[in-house]
């Protein structure tokens, strides 16, 4: 994958957040067991970024882990829906 597909595929996922998840969605950016031990980037660098802009800031300090730490962010905030969108074809069978 490719830092731009996966780019895509993040903003892709954050746009269908609704106003109240994507702040959730934040909040876990900012809190340091939401990340697996990578650097949490801090709450006051989240408040006011577009989408875009998230993802950008993700791909920045989490490069090819982003999809991981996004992926454990949505199911912190019950949007389980997504994680099985952005495993895609790269997850087997779920035993």
């Amino acid at each position: 994958l490719t830092i731009q597909s996966d780019r895509e595929k993040l903003l892709g996922m954050l746009d269908d957040l609704r106003q109240k998840e994507l702040e959730n969605f934040k909040w876990f950016l900012g809190s340091s067991d939401a990340v697996m031990g990578l650097p949490r980037i801090p709450k006051s660098r989240l408040e006011e970024l577009t989408t875009c802009d998230l993802v950008d800031l993700m791909l920045q300090t989490y490069t090819e882990k982003s999809v991981e730490v996004t992926k454990n962010i949505f199911k912190k905030i019950n949007r389980n829906d997504l994680v099985q969108r952005l495993s895609g074809s790269s997850s087997g069978l779920k035993g």
